[in-house]
């Protein structure tokens, strides 16, 4: 697996470092005067930030299966180098609409990245192997959170020059940058372990047969789409909950927060959140391999959102990106068929990240420097996570023991079976519900 892990897990995991510095340049922008140039209030720049969230949201879903019906290499090559020529374009906003605009553009070009690079990870590694690998190209967000500060700071200096303001130039080189690695990724990324050029033919022989013998049936197997995949996963009541568990994360990187409201000026904040970002890379490294060698990552996940609900308790404004990483992990484990999985992640992580829209607007310039509503609604959040991963705990827990009964034992022709029952589904042969049901197939059984 050394060969994988060193051509994908440190690109993807630079990709998305790019992601969340773009993502978050609008924040250090701001501290260095972009509101003043485009003569925007509070108000209008919190509703600028909310634009974002929506086609970011909504448009997840149907990105991760253009993702698994086209080559990967090029869908991610394709939207990194428009949100790269979008974060470009920002330079040049002049106004509210300007503004707005391009946050749209931007959010619906990310929306591809992160549900895309968990669920392309999915299709590579087995269940035991995937959450160190999620793990680590997850703190690269942690590491842009750290840095993307200093580096605003830094870039700043150029203010002026070309006729373009301090914050125009952080959106202008953070750009060119990431339109750089959209082209590279064309060679870089390899698309499914079945096609992969870096592997030999018993290297892919042997990747597709490990995804197989742990439960990744459509793995190699040229799944085509089907429609009845998509009412499969509404009517699954599942869907919903694991939905609510990814949103519960879905609060702002708060670790400025502390600093500016104890009176220290843009570069001395960011300089004193950077101890904030890094304990969070270490953290999410931390519960990554314990989450593989134990394998239990339902309760690990219950563990986070609990000392999350601590934290905020106390007013520890930091984020913890150990909840996002794990909530993601443990679903990306429990979803069997391709397309399926796709398509249910990206409803999770769409459903998550649309609260964003009302996280964007709960820390108001008119709350310092307490931001109890801020604070408050997060902390509602999190207590979310929390009772939601305890009921899907609960949810698989009873399904997989239901299964072990043999209640939901499916008809096979020509097969005896006395648990067996039509309402099960009727089928030719197990193979044959195994690629109909996907994870609802009777043989498979949920990560706990």
């Amino acid at each position: 697996m050394r060969k994988i892990d060193l051509r994908l897990i440190p690109w993807l995991a630079l990709l998305y470092l790019m992601n969340s510095l773009d993502r978050g340049s609008i924040g250090n922008a701001r501290l260095y005067g972009m509101e003043a140039s485009l003569r925007i209030s509070d108000k209008q720049y919190l509703l600028a930030l909310t634009a974002f969230f929506f086609p970011y949201s909504f448009l997840e879903p149907p990105s991760n299966l253009a993702l698994r019906m086209l080559r990967p290499s090029r869908w991610f090559a394709f939207t990194v180098f428009v949100w790269g020529v979008a974060m470009m374009c920002h330079a040049f906003a002049r106004n509210y609409r300007d503004l707005v605009g391009l946050r749209i553009l931007l959010g619906a070009a990310e929306s591809a990245l992160y549900p895309g690079i968990v669920f392309f990870l999915s299709c590579w590694y087995k269940r035991s192997q995937r959450g160190t690998r999620i793990a680590a190209f997850f703190t690269a967000s942690s590491i842009a959170g750290a840095f993307s500060g200093l580096l605003a700071a830094a870039i700043h200096n150029l203010d002026g020059v070309g006729g373009v303001a301090g914050w125009g130039w952080i959106f202008l080189l953070e750009g060119l940058v990431t339109i750089i690695l959209a082209i590279i990724s064309l060679w870089i990324l390899q698309d499914f372990p079945q096609t992969a050029t870096m592997l030999t033919e018993e290297e892919r022989v042997f990747i597709v047969r490990g995804l197989q013998a742990d439960q990744q049936f459509s793995a190699g197997s040229g799944e085509h789409f089907r429609m009845d995949i998509i009412w499969q996963t509404f009517k699954d009541p599942k869907t919903y909950i694991v939905s609510y568990s990814p949103a519960s994360t879905a609060y702002p990187k708060n670790s400025l927060l502390l600093p500016l409201q104890l009176g220290f000026g843009a570069t001395a904040a960011n300089l004193l959140s950077v101890p904030v970002y890094v304990w969070g890379c270490i953290l999410t490294c931390i519960v990554g391999y314990f989450g593989d060698r134990l394998g239990q990552r339902g309760y690990l996940n219950l563990a986070l959102f609990g000392t999350g609900f601590v934290g905020y308790v106390i007013l520890v404004t930091s984020r913890k990106p150990g909840l996002s990483y794990f909530a993601t992990a443990w679903v990306s484990s429990n979803i069997e068929g391709a397309y399926k999985r796709a398509f249910t992640f990206g409803l999770a992580v769409g459903f998550g990240n649309l609260q964003g829209a009302v996280t964007s607007n709960v820390y108001r310039a008119q709350d310092k420097p307490l931001y109890t509503l801020g604070h408050g609604i997060i902390l509602a959040y999190v207590g979310i996570g929390f009772l939601t991963s305890l009921l899907y705990l609960i949810v698989l827990r009873r399904e997989n023991a239901a299964r072990a009964r043999g209640e939901r034992d499916e008809v096979i022709t020509g097969l005896d079976n006395k648990h067996a029952r039509e309402e099960n589904g009727v089928f030719e042969t197990a193979k044959h519900a195994r690629e109909e049901k996907g994870d609802a197939w009777s043989g498979f059984r949920y990560t706990l």
